[in-house]
């Protein structure tokens, strides 16, 4: 590589105590740093309460204009050998700029999750609808995000389920490709030996920041649905909702007379989910993977869940006994689970080995160094190679570029 130099162009600022997109983030972060590169982190959004401060880290952070020729400057003073996108919006508004100031920088497009993917079975279920890929395909999100990842030199997909989407149904080739969970240290006797026992626990929790439409659809689910079936077999039982960004219809909801208990933002959000019996994830929308549900095993707190809760995660088929797609068979999971104590130890057993087997840092982390090493030494032929990015960096990218710098013209006026 010409430089240790990394540039990540990100869509927010970290948030990782409020969002999984905030973890998935600081763990990419780490990963780098424990390569020893030197990262510039760079966003247009503004700073949130909830914003990692990356400077403690030893990040450059640099605020940057959207359609404005300053940033053409930056990225060639920086001069990085890698640049990451955050998401594929950043990569359609910066990835000509890129393309065109650092040219021999390796364009890695993190997805985070598939975006047209979560739309599109959002907008299948508003209307009550069965999703098929077919909608999916038909969509104009889709082609957005499709087109990104084909420009890419190499995505990150968080999802065994969308790496066989995008390989078997759109025909993306391996090479561009690259599975990437979330990345967790190993649950070993140390960690879980200091796990409060099912006896030291009580009530069920749901964790979810409000800004994101399937944390909203869940927790009215449950709220109609699902809590109060729960409720009546388990009358001094509580649900705590936690997240930040909740809106107000949701901040209503609060009721100490059903137990339906919306707590907000909490910092500490490992000694919540800790000290909780059951993590509650009734998604019925969605896509990539589900942190809550993750950090939920972490802690060594089973879960109930449906199947886009579990959809993506290698051993799916062994999540079977705490999957349920309606609200009847799904609470009476979670009463059992509440009240089970030999099925509670079995699940919390099945959470840690799925950490341990499926989420596996230094495994992943060796195997993104030995990938991203490969294409660096072999950059020219990977992009002759890939035929429908070339393509589409020729046309899509030219009226980007003019799109932008109209608009970038128009300001100036």
């Amino acid at each position: 590589m010409h430089s240790n130099k990394v540039l990540i162009l990100g869509l927010t600022w970290p948030e990782p105590l409020a969002t999984a997109a905030g973890i998935r983030m600081m763990q990419l972060i780490h990963w780098f740093l424990e390569k020893k590169f030197q990262i510039t982190f760079a966003s247009t959004s503004a700073h949130t309460d909830y914003s990692e401060n990356l400077t403690g880290y030893g990040i450059d952070q640099q605020p940057i204009k959207l359609n404005h020729n300053s940033f053409d400057e930056f990225a060639r003073m920086l001069n990085p050998s890698i640049v990451v996108f955050d998401r594929y919006i950043m990569e359609e508004q910066f990835g000509w700029r890129v393309a065109e100031n650092v040219p021999n920088a390796l364009r890695i497009l993190d997805t985070e999750d598939l975006h047209s993917l979560r739309s599109s079975r959002e907008k299948k279920l508003s209307v009550q609808k069965e999703f098929k890929i077919s909608d999916w395909l038909s969509m104009d999100i889709t082609k957005r995000e499709l087109a990104s990842i084909f420009r890419s030199d190499l995505s990150l997909i968080i999802s065994e389920f969308e790496i066989k989407l995008l390989q078997d149904i759109v025909k993306v080739d391996e090479s561009l490709l690259f599975h990437l969970p979330f990345m967790y240290e190993q649950l070993d006797e140390s960690i879980t030996k200091n796990w409060p026992p099912f006896d030291k626990r009580q009530h069920f929790v749901f964790i979810g920041n409000g800004k994101h439409a399937p944390n909203i659809d869940a927790i009215l689910w449950l709220n109609t649905n699902i809590w109060p079936l729960i409720r009546a077999k388990l009358p001094e039982s509580e649900l705590h909702v936690y997240g930040p960004y909740m809106p107000d219809k949701i901040c209503k909801m609060d009721s100490a007379k059903t137990g339906f208990r919306i707590k907000g933002w909490v910092s500490d959000l490992a000694s919540i989910m800790s000290n909780a019996k059951l993590n509650l994830v009734p998604l019925r929308f969605g896509a990539g993977l589900k942190g809550k549900f993750l950090d939920g095993f972490m802690n060594g707190t089973p879960a109930v869940t449906t199947s886009i809760g579990v959809e993506g995660i290698g051993d799916s088929d062994a999540l079977i006994p705490i999957t349920q797609d309606e609200p009847i068979g799904f609470s009476n999971l979670a009463i059992e689970l509440y009240q089970n104590k030999d099925k509670w130890n079995e699940n919390q057993n099945l959470g840690t080995e799925l950490i341990n087997n499926h989420f596996n840092k230094v495994v992943f982390g060796k195997e993104l160094y030995k990938k991203i090493i490969e294409l660096d030494k072999n950059l020219d032929e990977h992009r002759a190679t890939n035929i429908i990015g070339g393509i589409l960096a020729h046309h899509t990218l030219q009226s980007t570029k003019y799109l932008s710098k109209w608009i970038e013209a128009k300001n100036n006026l």
